[in-house]
């Protein structure tokens, strides 16, 4: 691996991050009105177009999502399916910041998983990078009386999938493109919501259920306009957020880029302070600063050591 790929793949995943983050805020906050399959199945549905127009430009033909091994493909997207179902049932029932400092286990599962199945070597910096964000984010969040909840094993499952998936991305990147694999995780992210709407979509409005479940199986819901245009503005976040972090674990090692996943705390902060007034206080802000410092930790590090 070169210093460039390292850097593309970093870069991928943080801009993907980013991307992803809006698709969260937005789920919060239709969550206490609408199912989540029906969310997912707009947004699958409208992804489809724009991951299309993607594959053509990046891969230069739409060729490429016909391969023989598009079963893989499909699998993995019901991995991910499983994760973000998995990470936005949480969201519904748990703060942001809790639900985030639990998913935050996932880089660590990364780095762990890309030893053991990848065979890939993990140096030193790379180790203490993944501790220090760690560290970082239970300082910003302090996860607490929340953690009782049994919903707060809802984000530790979704970063075990989350990681497979990743490390499958890794696997897989030698012979597919990042936006074929994208296009076949909507795929399974779209027959997935399609049967949960057949099976929750007659359900009642959810009230008086844990706020997971009531997520899970509320009955659709007619949307609002603007409601209506937030579920389907997911599909465009989904489709450049996918290809952008399937990309980052194609081009780049595993235990690399993972630490950068301690970024989403970022956004996480951003979104908890515009939308429900909450900042961190000084220990938040000290966590802000272990993260930045173990990203540069990683960067140069790898800048100054020659990989092939």
């Amino acid at each position: 691996m070169t210093q460039s790929s390292a850097l593309k793949g970093i870069l991928a995943l943080v801009a993907g991050i980013a991307i992803f983050s809006v698709q969260d805020l937005i789920l919060k906050l239709i969550s206490g009105d609408y199912p989540l399959h029906q969310a997912m199945l707009l947004r699958s549905l409208t992804a489809i177009p724009f991951l299309l127009a993607i594959t053509r430009y990046f891969d230069g033909t739409l060729r490429t999502l016909i391969s023989p091994t598009w079963p893989a493909m499909l699998a993995r997207g019901l991995l991910n399916f499983c994760a973000y179902t998995l990470y936005y049932l949480a969201l519904a029932a748990l703060p942001m910041a809790t639900t985030v400092a639990l998913y935050f286990t996932a880089p660590l599962m990364i780095v762990v998983m890309s030893v053991f199945i990848l065979g890939e070597k993990v140096s030193a910096p790379r180790w203490i990078a993944v501790a220090m964000g760690f560290a970082g984010v239970i300082l910003m969040v302090r996860p607490g009386g929340d953690l009782f909840d049994w919903a707060a094993l809802l984000p530790i499952l979704c970063s075990v999938a989350y990681a497979g998936s990743m490390i499958m991305a890794r696997v897989m990147g030698t012979r597919d493109s990042a936006a074929a694999m994208a296009f076949w995780g909507n795929l399974a992210f779209l027959a997935c919501a399609a049967a949960l709407a057949l099976v929750f979509g007659w359900g009642g409005s959810g009230e008086g259920v844990h706020p997971s479940l009531a997520f899970l199986t509320r009955g659709w819901v007619w949307p609002t306009p603007w409601d209506m245009f937030l579920m389907m503005s997911c599909g465009f976040i989904a489709a450049v957020g996918l290809t952008l972090l399937t990309q980052a674990y194609r081009v780049a090692q595993s235990s690399v880029v993972a630490p950068f996943e301690f970024t989403f705390a970022f956004w996480g902060i951003l979104w908890g302070w515009l939308f429900w007034g909450d900042l961190p206080d000084a220990l938040g802000w000290a966590g802000i600063g272990v993260i930045i410092a173990a990203g540069v930790y990683v960067l140069r590090s790898e800048g100054v050591k020659e990989t092939t």
